[in-house]
């Protein structure tokens, strides 16, 4: 019989009749494989205590100075909770030494915990509890379901694309490990197994706007470059916002004295809001490449899905190569850990970088063709590895060592010119020890900044600050004041590359810019300068220290930015963007500060 409770807990229950509307109740059940307890639910959790231990005061975890395990935990909350179910007639067994077990109702619920070893780790709990009374079992099915039922950050309904080639090829073989597990959370699904390249963003780009809003958000099972061929089917059709300016726009004479960046003044950014969209030469106004309308005018009938948009979010579950989003977003590259935040609604903010090709070719007509980045940008290094690697897909993800390891050998610079927008609290902590090129000034400054560092985790202060600059209709760049200023910087590089996040991965445990955010609305511009060969190996090896320090060599550039343009002096030029392909002779690229919503609740620390 279940019961209210009114009294302490560790006092007996009074027998009085249970009131739906009662915030807190209880009634005796038997835990399979623990015995008899006492389950009680508030208004945020379920617990249970031993029968035996409340009413003599024992402690349950001992008998006859035997010590105990159990299997279960005291306590459950609800936002930990993601499935109770009602499954009939059938054996509930007693705690394991006593050897006994008796049929009768039972009804499950299926919860998540923290891994004991791992914290960002999530594994699902199951628990079965028994009564005689079948109506009992089924009330709390009732009850726990419909608590569960009033979280509306919940997914109810997905959209799921499931590459089966990424990674080793296995994607299929991981959906099916976690596809129960949306079963029983009860969480609706359209699956669809991808069966060619770009079918992805071809299928996202095509979807109406209606059907679209029928579904709580989409769902990748793959790798980094799978989640980035959904996220451009999405943003490419749908994301209307001003365009970052062109290198030409940019192209004022440069002093080149070769000591590190050159402060181009003659570039004027107004905020926009004090005159014309028109008359900033960063807010040039962009247009829809479908249709030659105006990006930030009112949306078509089947534009009316736009974002930033808070119901709908992004989920990744892992199988790729690297999974260098995961690993940031959840602090593991664990997909039972990915599929269980995605089911519980967990939400972060995600930064989302606007990549723009002006020139394809030194010879190409200036036509504006753009792509999104999730995580990353790369020229010179990263991009010839990733162009390397594409002849050798049938090695799977060892191809990326092999590429990586002849890229190197060949040890190529190349001439370029990047123009980066100066940021005002960056400007304000470049003191003297910085600009100095002594050794022992450079390692005490290095030594000063890794100690100012505040790495991204959980509920982050700094992600969770609001950005004055977002609209939420045409987000755009004004984390910089009216006097701020872009810099250039143009010599032989062996890399250039703009981090989104801090591209957590398994061979750069802290990423390529350790104290990156998901959601802080800036890139981090690393270039990297023409040096010799030992300098360069230095410096991969640092990436793949934990703790180790890549960014403090006199070769390395690190720029905190909202927004940067490159051009190439050479014949061809290959830009990595988030694994993909992307030729791209000028291109300038800006971040949009929490752009997408993701199925995440950050690393844990």
């Amino acid at each position: 019989m279940m019961e209210r409770r009114t009294q302490n807990e560790n006092n007996p229950p009074e027998n009085i009749p249970f009131n739906v509307e009662d915030s807190i109740f209880s009634s005796n059940l038997f835990l399979d494989g623990d015995g008899e307890v006492i389950l009680t639910q508030t208004s945020d959790r379920l617990s249970w205590k031993s029968v035996e231990s409340v009413l003599n005061g024992q402690d349950p975890s001992s008998c006859f100075g035997i010590e105990l395990v159990s299997k279960s935990e005291t306590t459950l909350r609800f936002s930990d909770i993601y499935s109770a179910e009602f499954i009939d007639w059938g054996l509930v067994h007693q705690a394991a030494f006593l050897g006994q077990s008796f049929e009768m109702y039972r009804f499950t619920i299926r919860g998540v915990q923290k891994s004991k070893t791992q914290p960002s780790v999530l594994v699902p709990s199951l628990y079965t509890f028994g009564l005689k009374d079948s109506q009992t079992c089924q009330m709390w099915v009732n009850r726990i379901n419909d608590l569960l039922n009033r979280d509306a950050e919940r997914p109810k309904n997905l959209l799921v694309f499931v590459n089966p080639k990424s990674g080793k090829g296995l994607g299929c073989k991981v959906w099916e490990t976690v596809a129960p597990t949306f079963s029983q959370a009860k969480v609706k699904m359209k699956v669809t197994v991808t069966e060619r390249a770009g079918q992805a963003i071809d299928m996202m780009s095509s979807i109406t706007s209606r059907e679209l809003s029928s579904y709580d958000g989409v769902v990748a099972v793959g790798g980094d470059g799978f989640f980035n061929e959904i996220l451009n089917g999405l943003l490419l059709s749908r994301h209307k916002c001003s365009y970052p300016p062109s290198p030409t726009e940019l192209n004022h004479p440069i002093e080149n004295n070769g000591d590190g960046p050159v402060l181009d003044t003659n570039v004027d950014i107004r905020d926009p809001s004090d005159s014309g969209e028109d008359e900033s030469p960063l807010l040039k106004q962009s247009t829809d490449l479908r249709t030659g309308d105006d990006s930030c005018q009112t949306e078509a009938e089947d534009d009316e899905f736009s974002f930033p948009n808070e119901k709908f979010r992004f989920g990744l579950i892992p199988a790729g190569s690297t999974d260098a989003i995961v690993i940031c977003t959840t602090g593991a590259r664990d997909a039972m850990t990915s599929a269980l935040q995605i089911i519980l609604g967990k939400a972060v903010c995600l930064d989302i970088a606007q990549v723009v090709r002006w020139k394809k070719t030194s010879t190409s007509k200036d036509e504006p063709c753009v792509r999104y980045a999730a995580s990353f940008a790369g020229y010179g290094f990263y991009g010839d590895v990733i162009t390397e690697s594409e002849k050798y897909r049938w090695m799977g993800p060892k191809r990326y060592d092999y590429a990586g390891t002849k890229v190197f050998l060949r040890h190529r610079s190349y001439e370029a010119e990047v123009a980066y927008l100066e940021v005002e609290s960056e400007k304000k902590n470049i003191g003297p020890e910085k600009e100095s090129t002594g050794g022992w000034t450079k390692g005490l400054w290095s030594l000063l900044k890794k100690s100012e560092r505040v790495a991204c985790r959980a509920n982050c202060n700094i992600c969770k600050t609001k950005a004055g600059h977002t609209s939420a209709k045409c987000p755009s760049l004004q984390p910089y004041s009216k006097d701020s200023r872009w810099l250039k910087s143009r010599g032989r590089f062996l890399s250039v590359g703009a981090a989104v996040i801090s591209c957590r991965n398994e061979k750069a445990p802290d990423g390529l810019v350790a104290d990156a955010h998901l959601s802080d609305g800036f890139l981090h511009l690393i270039l990297i300068k023409e040096c010799p060969h030992a300098c360069y190996l230095c410096h991969l090896l640092q990436l793949a220290k934990k703790d180790g320090n890549p960014l403090d060599f006199e070769f390395v550039e690190h720029h905190k930015t909202p927004a940067f343009t490159f051009t190439s002096f050479g014949k061809e030029s290959i830009w990595n963007v988030d694994g993909e392909l992307f030729q791209a002779h000028q291109l300038s690229a800006q971040v949009f500060r929490g752009l997408i919503n993701l199925f995440a609740s950050g690393p844990e620390a």
